[in-house]
């Protein structure tokens, strides 16, 4: 994990601590299903679209609710969010582990998980983001970036672990008492009071994003952002699974790990790549590491899929360097949002940011579902479209990106940073 920004305050430290820990178990059961995924599957007769459609509703009814929360926050303390947005996460979980038996009520309680990640993640971001400036909040964002990242990460593993030994429905409440402790710090941690900006937000309204649309530098982060997520979601929520299905394929060799490890592996190579590719960016340039990051996830999403009938380990290997590979960017492009908005409209730009993005979200394990239903019983093809389109999404991504500042000061001002 990042070291705390220098620039900092040991009050200011104490509170990025506070609500990166906060942020950790809000986000500790976040992909608990796409880890027991092939159970759920199987348990409730689940086609691969249905699968999905529970995955990706929770970034469906993220982008829904994401405008309205974190808009709120330029005009209302973030704490109050907050505290919303950790107990639908909390409500969904438990609602989970005690109620679901089917994928209709388990797709209304995933879009409970979705509001709540929409008041938790980005009010979390600009509660931090307010109280520093330059690279020391750079910094912070990357250390909160990394934070809800290794916490996605050992979710994988901690519900597999949990599952094997408890069962799926202490799973789903290991991620509901966690996200009732986030709760309980943020109450405690985060200001009472909204933070003052120099144009107040009232002036405008609600969800007016006409100056975010303005504003060309923070609209090519956030085309990079969004198809960064619609990639990386993919990957999530169907990489457990592609592991499991490689394994039936072969005998695997006994030395190599569960998928749930395998893929926490994966998620904490990852949160290494994201921290040292936002410190890179500082260094060379952020537009030129997404480049290159966006440029061999395309490539890497080519020849992944196809590795489902042909090794387990070299499967494994392939999902690891993509995964890594779709990380190198995810810091970089945040913190390029971030210090591309106007500090009067941040909440309403860190918004559109997040709605964008998790619109991404919600169409890529979408697509990945739809590729294994119209492939049939071609288990090689179906892998090889469903990973392989986002080759096409990625690299359209990144030639938006580049067009939004294809003006001459926007392109060097990107490169610049």
């Amino acid at each position: 994990m990042a070291a705390l920004p220098p620039q900092a305050s040991p009050s200011s430290r104490r509170f990025i601590w506070s609500i990166v820990t906060a942020q950790v178990l809000v986000q500790i059961g976040a992909f608990t299903l796409p880890a027991l995924l092939p159970r759920y599957i199987a348990r409730w007769d689940l086609s691969k679209t249905e699968a999905g459609w529970l995955i990706g509703i929770f970034f469906a009814a993220y982008v829904v609710a994401v405008p309205v929360l974190v808009s709120l926050t330029d005009r209302m303390p973030a704490r109050r969010v907050y505290v919303i947005g950790a107990g639908l996460t909390a409500l969904s979980h438990l609602g989970f582990a005690l109620i679901a038996d089917g994928f209709w009520s388990g797709l209304i309680l995933r879009a409970v998980a979705g509001i709540g990640w929409a008041g938790a993640y980005m009010p979390g971001l600009k509660a931090i983001a307010d109280t520093l400036e330059g690279n020391a909040q750079s910094r912070a964002v990357s250390m909160h970036a990394a934070g809800v990242g290794i916490a996605g990460a050992g979710s994988f593993a901690v519900s597999g672990m949990i599952d094997a030994t408890f069962g799926p429905t202490a799973a789903f409440l290991f991620g509901g008492i966690a996200a009732l402790g986030a709760l309980t710090i943020a109450w405690l941690a985060m200001p009472r009071t909204r933070q003052r900006q120099p144009n107040p937000s009232a002036a405008r309204g609600l969800l007016d994003f006409r100056p975010v649309f303005r504003n060309r530098r923070a609209m090519a982060w956030i085309a990079g952002y969004t198809v960064h997520t619609w990639e990386l979601a993919a990957l999530r929520a169907w990489g457990v699974t592609f592991l499991t299905v490689t394994g039936e394929q072969f005998v695997t060799p006994p030395w190599l790990p569960a998928p749930t490890l395998l893929f926490t592996a994966a998620g904490l190579v990852g949160i290494v790549v994201s921290v040292s590719g936002n410190e890179t960016a500082q260094r060379y340039g952020r537009a030129r590491v997404v480049t290159a990051a966006m440029s061999g996830a395309a490539i890497l999403s080519l020849c992944t899929g196809w590795m489902v009938g042909v090794s387990p380990l070299l499967a494994t290997v392939l999902v690891i360097a993509w995964n890594a590979t779709i990380y190198l960017d995810s810091s970089a492009l945040t913190a390029g949002t971030v210090q591309a908005s106007d500090p009067a409209v941040r909440g309403a730009t860190m918004g559109l940011h997040s709605m964008c993005g998790y619109t991404g979200g919600f169409l890529g394990p979408l697509g990945v579902g739809l590729a294994l239903d119209l492939a049939g019983g071609n288990v090689t093809l179906g892998w090889g479209v469903g990973f392989g389109h986002l080759a096409v999404v990625t690299l359209a991504g990144l030639f938006v990106l580049r067009w939004l500042g294809r003006a001459k000061d926007e392109v060097e001002s990107l490169f610049a940073e």
